[in-house]
């Protein structure tokens, strides 16, 4: 695949209508007019932005900046298009109208301050004269973080009528790029679930599912891949059409320590970035910090908490891109809207340089308990706001001219091929994509999604041979001379995440990374990629995919030809499922190689006859770029027909499972239909009748069954009819399906379940390690795979797998001892030693020689143990095919039943 599918489809609510009716009266009541003052958000709402047990739903939000596009000169609504569920998604941007009216002037000002290639002195000198500060802050990412899309209407509110000098030197030297909500869908489905149940025993409960539509909280981890529109749409300003010179993301965070996080962030840093960028953070955070405790803000800390060595999500990337990246971190009620009361002494120290709660240099000014109320967050969300465009406004001259310092200080850096960091050793001038690729659609998909980040890749003109190596025609280069240096460099190689006294606590043991150890783009693809110490020096041309709104390229259209003997698509490619599934709707018989025998087809190759219709085959060869090549020479045996199967997936409440919701992203995507199941749908009867396999994403076998409620914390008092579990039953029809011959597939510790429960004759053996004896928060392992199980059919012989990210999420398997040791079989393997890649990785000694997957014969049927999340995010499209396999009918199992 090319792109990620665009999820547009809107839902049907039932206050929709209401919401609207509701935004009509309220502009009518006000009924503003030139010589009427804009009305004030309370006005409009109805109650001040962050009142106790109000909160404004998208729908009156997106109204609202209308409004205010239309009755001010400052304010400008950019409808950048629909979000998953079809909300209009809306980037303001606001400065002074003179500023407003040479927009275009003012962007390619930015642009070349971003990337100065080519610019002399005077250019440069000229832009950081003429231009302004472009500031870019979101708010609403996590829409059960309620506070910030309160915060961004009072905060444009203000923009757009305060006359005081603050705010017109920030109106005449800056431009502010405001996502008012990164998340409208769950902006909206956040409020109607909270406006249900307040007032009763059920007020400020969590939501039972996930608040985005596919992946809910991990909306924040998509910045490098950009799976989901919205992340398209804030990327397409801050990476490709202004790259700002400072970013802030608003959230909230635990809400019994620190009343609010500022920058910097603590150790340990990610290297690679401009240094400047790293005191920029410092420069803003202390100025928040000083209007903040100015205006009797208590409990503010900074340099702590949240290190700089993050997820790759929007405030950790951006240093990268040369953008001061912030974060924000509000204490949170815990119930949405509903104020909380903390007494002193349950306030406490958290982690990274706040480990008690007492004064400190990063925490000066303690707070000491009381009532805490989604205004307060309000307001100091809005301070702080306010204050990074002051300061930045104060000195625009100096952010411009660093602007450009950072850029060029990034391509000098590359242009010498100076040595990276993080234990990559020797000059490093770029990197080449080679075109001979096991996978070299997906190699496509690496290079479109490096577009999405505005980095500059060529592709190279005819073959050559760098270095020794031998390259085709159609070749990417991705050199280290360009501004985005950082990006590339943390996508494209390897990495070590540092070990020392800022990762370990202070009895040895390690401390988890904030999310991942390793972000490395094209091991979790699968792509092979060069890096050279020398820079190539042969004819290329930039890559200039066009983008649509939604960010998809147009497919490079297949070829279809036929041979004596019919066609065949490489069954190495992840689209090949894709392209078999669009054959499976049109009713065309596919069948797949088990045993190639003495031909050059492959095991997992799919197989098509002459008769196949052309124009079917010609119209999904230009939608998924596969190719239908000729095939002359068959094996005599080791073929079977195949069939698409009938998926399910077990879906439950308490708060969703986000590795469900990627799953279901993942399965849309490449086509296959699936029904998701609640827990009444948990029955031997429904599950062997209406399904061949059931899928249970990465999640614990309590929750499955039904968890304690009180192991959710606050906003623990969920209505009975949202607590869900299936039980021992559920258990019971899990294996009564498979005994029946249907196919259980689990990912990572989902395994415990069939493995305990059925049982099955396989052990977990990290299950009970410590982290003292095993440690592996997110890293790339190097495995070898049994490439003729059907299981495994398509993946190289060595693949690298990506374990992560919490201790306890992964599993490792030994086969037990049993008198049918035949019906187990081990897929993928870890080698016996040096299993890094990449990322962090302490006890390999537990792994070695173990399996990462295995085929277990139950019964009839199977159960496909895969010990880590394959399609993790969707961005391990190198492990795809590991859960593509099992949705299409195998060969007929030699072993038996038993």
């Amino acid at each position: 695949m090319s792109s990620p599918t665009p999820r547009t489809s809107p839902a049907t609510r039932p206050s929709h209508l209401a919401r609207l009716l509701l935004s009509a009266l309220l502009l009518a009541v006000p009924a503003v007019t030139e010589a009427q003052e804009i009305p004030t958000p309370e006005a409009f709402f109805g109650h001040v932005m962050g009142a106790d047990r109000e909160l404004a739903d998208w729908d009156q939000l997106s109204e609202y900046y209308r409004l205010l596009d239309r009755e001010s000169d400052r304010l400008q609504v950019v409808e950048m298009g629909p979000s998953t569920w079809g909300n209009d998604f809306q980037v303001l941007l606001v400065s002074s109208p003179e500023n407003l009216a040479r927009l275009d002037e003012l962007q390619a000002t930015n642009a070349l301050l971003s990337d100065p290639r080519g610019a002399s002195p005077g250019d440069v000198d000229r832009a950081v004269e003429n231009g302004v500060v472009v500031m870019a802050q979101s708010f609403g990412l996590h829409s059960n973080e309620v506070a910030a899309t309160q915060t961004a209407a009072e905060l444009a509110y203000d923009m757009a009528t305060r006359d005081d000098p603050v705010m017109i030197e920030i109106l005449d030297n800056t431009l502010s790029v405001l996502f008012p909500s990164l998340n409208p869908d769950g902006t909206n489905r956040i409020t109607e679930w909270y406006r249900e149940w307040v007032g009763t025993e059920y007020e400020g409960s969590a939501i039972p599912w996930l608040y985005h539509p596919y992946i809910g909280h991990n909306n924040n981890r998509d910045a490098f891949m950009q799976n989901t529109v919205e992340s398209v749409y804030a990327a397409h300003f801050l990476f490709r059409e202004w790259v700002p010179q400072a970013y802030i993301d608003h959230h909230e965070m635990g809400g019994t320590s620190a009343r609010f996080y500022i920058p910097p962030y603590a150790e340990p840093i990610r290297p690679d970035g401009d240094p400047l960028v790293w005191r920029e953070m410092n420069w803003y955070g202390a100025h928040m910090g000083y209007r903040l405790e100015e205006e009797g803000h208590s409990g503010v800390t900074s340099y702590s908490l949240y290190s700089g060595w993050g997820h790759f999500g929007f405030h950790w990337i951006t240093p990268f891109h040369n953008i001061a990246g912030m974060l924000t971190e509000s204490a949170r009620t815990g119930r949405l809207a509903t104020p909380v009361y903390l007494h002193d002494d349950q306030l406490q120290g958290n982690r990274r340089q706040l480990e008690s709660y007492e004064p400190q240099v990063n925490f000066p000014n303690p707070w000491s308990g009381g009532w805490w109320r989604v205004r307060n967050i309000v307001e100091q969300q809005k301070l702080s706001a306010v204050a990074a465009l002051e300061i930045a406004a104060q000195n625009r001259e100096m952010v411009l001219r660093n602007a450009w310092r950072k850029a060029q200080n990034q391509i000098d850096r590359g242009t010498a091929a100076e040595p990276i960091t993080a234990g990559v050793d020797g000059p490093v001038a770029g990197y080449i994509i080679p075109a001979d690729q096991h996978d070299p659609l997906t190699a496509r998909t690496m290079v479109h999604r490096l577009l999405l980040q505005g980095v500059d890749v060529q592709e190279v003109d005819e073959s050559f041979v760098h270095r020794g190596r031998s390259y085709e025609a159609g070749s990417w280069y991705v050199t280290m001379a360009q501004p985005k240096r950082g990006v590339v460099r943390w996508l494209l190689d390897r990495t070590f995440y540092p070990d020392n006294h800022f990762t370990r606590n202070d009895d040895g043991s390690p401390i988890r990374p904030y999310d991942l150890a390793t972000h490395t783009m094209m091991e979790f693809m699968g792509v092979r990629v060069d890096r050279t110490p020398t820079h190539l020096q042969v004819p290329m041309t930039r890559v200039d995919w066009a983008l649509d709104a939604q960010g998809r390229i147009a497919v490079d259209p297949g070829e279809v030809t036929v041979g004596s003997a019919g066609y065949v698509v490489d069954g190495r490619q992840n689209a090949a499922f894709l392209a078999v599934n669009h054959l499976f709707d049109e009713g065309i018989e596919v069948r797949r190689v088990d045993d190639p025998g003495a031909t050059d087809l492959r095991a997992g190759d799919f197989l098509l006859d002459t008769d196949a219709p052309a124009a079917v085959l010609e119209r999904v060869a230009a939608e998924t770029g596969v190719d239908f090549h000729p095939v002359d020479d068959l094996p005599t045996t080791g073929v079977h027909p195949t069939e698409r199967l009938r998926v399910a997936m077990y879906h439950r409440y308490w708060g969703g499972s986000m590795d469900e919701g990627w799953t279901r992203m993942m399965l849309e995507d490449f086509g296959f239909p699936y029904d998701s199941i609640l827990d009444p749908g948990m029955t031997e009867s429904n599950l062997t009748q209406k399904h061949d396999v059931v899928i249970l994403p990465n999640d614990p076998a309590e929750v499955m069954m039904g968890p304690d409620p009180s192991d959710f914390g606050t906003g623990n008092n969920i209505p009975p009819e949202f607590q869900s579990g299936f039980g021992e039953a559920g258990v019971e029809a899990l294996e009564a399906f498979v005994r029946n011959g249907g196919t259980l597939v689990t990912f990572a510790q989902a395994g415990e379940l069939p493995i305990e429960h059925f049982p099955l004759p396989v052990r977990d053996v990290l299950d009970g390690l410590s982290s003292e004896d095993y440690w592996d928060p997110g890293v790339t392992l190097r495995t070898h795979v049994n490439s003729s199980h059907p299981a495994a059919y398509g993946m190289p012989e060595q693949a690298l797998v990506l374990f992560g990210f919490q201790q306890g999420n992964n599993q490792a398997y030994e086969v037990l001892v049993h008198d049918r040791n035949e019906r187990v079989d081990r897929v993928v393997e870890f080698h016996d030693r040096d299993l890094m890649q990449s990322g962090w990785l302490l006890g390999e000694e537990h792994l070695a020689g173990k399996a990462a997957m295995v085929s277990v014969r139950h019964g009839e049927g199977t159960v496909v143990l895969i010990g880590f999340r394959p399609q993790h995010r969707l961005q391990t499209h190198g492990t795809l095919k590991f859960i593509f396999n099992s949705l299409v009918s195998g060969p007929e199992p030699v072993n038996g039943p038993g």
